[in-house]
């Protein structure tokens, strides 16, 4: 039998093109390569409500709901801002994503566990699992196959260009379930973070481009002793130079579409996967699987959150040559009721670019501008704020 789609990945995003493109009315398989849907977890497990919303399932996963942040400088200044609503959801990865892959099937995919692909082959995925060597022969692909996707290291394509490790642990402490914490200065090339499970238990991470073991062990070092659960996972920043090609197309982490911002990457993800599965029926009803009829995906998805990757790299870039000194006075900065309401009204995990623009143009923040110029926020807003709506 020959599919129209296999999708490879049964995390979020790719259970969400294997029901994409089955309720498209598209023959397809999900393929994953673990023996169950949701593990090993590898993600903080923090959902902005507009990811949540786009995964499409019940309330089953959540854990807790968070209405603001705290941002501590560890050099004395805070920054704390509340929504008074819920803006995330802290969520149980393993249920989020098995939910996702029923789901799929619900939808009419094939969902076919413990299978490795080996390799891809003049239109046929060949597979490892349970029951020896096999293959799966398709019309298209789809890769959901994580930041270190082996279906673009098979097929020869360019990746990401940059690559984060984190590590995360659950920690019996006291904690404001209202509010998740970040801490910039746990990792000068990222942050870290205090998520809050309940009011006696939060998961505590960072990730970091280099040394990320030593920055955890001393981050963690600062709350109570105790681990019931650890995790470690990859974030890629900054999209592969072409997310479609051999009859392929790359979605989520697979395609480098995690959020510079915050690393999270549900959001862009799961809505990858509905532009690829519509690229994917538009190929199948016309019987045309070439590069020329797949780049429509790659439109589809730029006209979507691209200018907001690319407006979060140059803001990660430019966090990254700031110091803690200079992260401290801008906290002070912006510590000021108007800011805060702005940010509270502005603000989007997801779509931050409406907010970079606001904040530009209060003077309170101006003045703080001298600190950050060097880092490259004047590029940033001359090249950005000028394409987001008013």
């Amino acid at each position: 039998m020959v599919y129209d789609v296999v999708v490879v990945g049964a995390g979020p995003c790719g259970s969400a093109a294997a029901r994409s493109c089955a309720g498209l009315g598209l023959k397809t398989m999900l393929v994953e390569e673990h023996a169950a849907v949701g593990n090993p977890v590898q993600c903080a497990g923090l959902l902005s409500a507009s990811a949540f919303e786009v995964c499409s399932v019940s309330r089953r996963s959540v854990l807790n709901e968070v209405r603001g942040a705290r941002m501590v400088s560890d050099l004395g200044a805070e920054l704390c801002f509340d929504a008074g609503r819920t803006k995330a959801y802290v969520v149980d990865r393993a249920v989020l994503d098995r939910e996702m892959a029923e789901a799929a099937v619900r939808a009419g995919a094939e969902l076919r566990l413990r299978t490795y692909v080996s390799a891809v082959r003049d239109g046929r995925l060949l597979t490892r699992g349970v029951d020896g060597r096999g293959e799966i022969p398709f019309r298209l692909l789809i890769a959901a196959d994580g930041p270190r996707s082996s279906i673009a290291r098979m097929l020869g394509m360019e990746r990401s260009p940059i690559y984060l490790s984190g590590v995360q642990a659950d920690v019996p402490c006291e904690v404001d379930t209202r509010y998740v914490e970040l801490h910039p200065n746990a990792a000068p090339d990222f942050f870290g973070w205090v998520i809050p499970v309940t009011n006696r238990r939060a998961r505590i991470g960072l990730c970091s481009g280099r040394y990320t073991k030593e920055r955890f062990d001393a981050f963690i070092a600062k709350f109570p002793p105790g681990c019931v659960h650890l995790v470690s996972g990859t974030i890629p920043l900054g999209v592969m130079p072409r997310t479609y090609g051999q009859k392929t197309l790359f979605v989520g982490d697979a395609a480098g579409f995690a959020k510079p911002t915050s690393g999270g990457g549900i959001y862009t993800g799961v809505r990858s996967a509905r532009h690829a599965a519509a690229v994917a029926a538009r190929c199948c009803e016309r019987g045309a699987f070439g590069d020329d009829a797949l780049r429509q995906y790659e439109t589809l998805w730029r006209e979507d959150f691209g200018h907001e990757l690319s407006m979060g790299l140059k803001l990660l870039r430019m966090r990254q040559k700031m110091t803690p000194e200079d992260i401290d006075h801008l906290c002070r900065v912006l510590n000021d009721p108007d800011v805060l309401e702005t940010i509270v009204r502005y603000g989007d995990m997801d779509r931050p670019s409406t907010l970079v623009r606001k904040l530009a143009l209060k003077p309170a923040v101006i003045r703080a501008m001298g600190i950050v110029f060097a880092s490259g926020l004047r590029d940033v807003l001359k090249n950005e704020t000028k394409r987001v709506p008013q």
